[in-house]
């Protein structure tokens, strides 16, 4: 009886042991498939909400369009562009895929958030009078 005992739990320690392989295994796998996709994405130093500013204020002010009679389908299509095409920074300084950026073009369109957009576009203006300053001094 002793005998059956041990094989038992050998055998049920191995079956374990390769369960928590093909776990491992899965694991690894999606993490390759995650560096895949954030490789074919347009990388960002910009946070998620940062971006959505960007593009929300191209998006507004009619730069960029994909469907200039439809407010509702182009923002629509923005927020798909956005989500295919572009990985943000993180907190912690580490690229993500966008997932869903709804809820962050919503806060552009509202003045809750008027202050943070504010100071984004101040940044951005900054950027852009270095660039132009290089180019005069080129």
């Amino acid at each position: 009886m002793k005998k059956a005992k041990t094989y038992e739990i050998f055998d049920n320690f191995f079956k374990l042991d390769q369960r928590l392989n093909k776990i491992e295994n899965l694991v690894l796998i999606n993490e390759y498939r995650n560096d895949l996709l954030l490789a074919e994405k347009c990388r960002s130093t910009y946070s998620k909400s940062e971006l959505a500013i960007l593009f929300y204020v191209l998006m507004d002010e009619g730069i960029l369009f994909f469907d200039s009679s439809d407010a509702k389908k182009n923002r629509i299509s923005f927020q798909e562009f956005l989500s295919e095409n572009f990985s943000y920074r993180d907190n912690e300084g580490i690229q993500k895929k966008i997932t869903r950026i709804s809820r962050q073009f919503s806060e552009c369109k509202g003045y809750t958030y008027k202050e943070k957009q504010i100071k984004f576009l101040d940044d951005l203006i900054g950027i852009l009078m270095e660039r132009k300053r290089k180019l005069e001094n080129w």
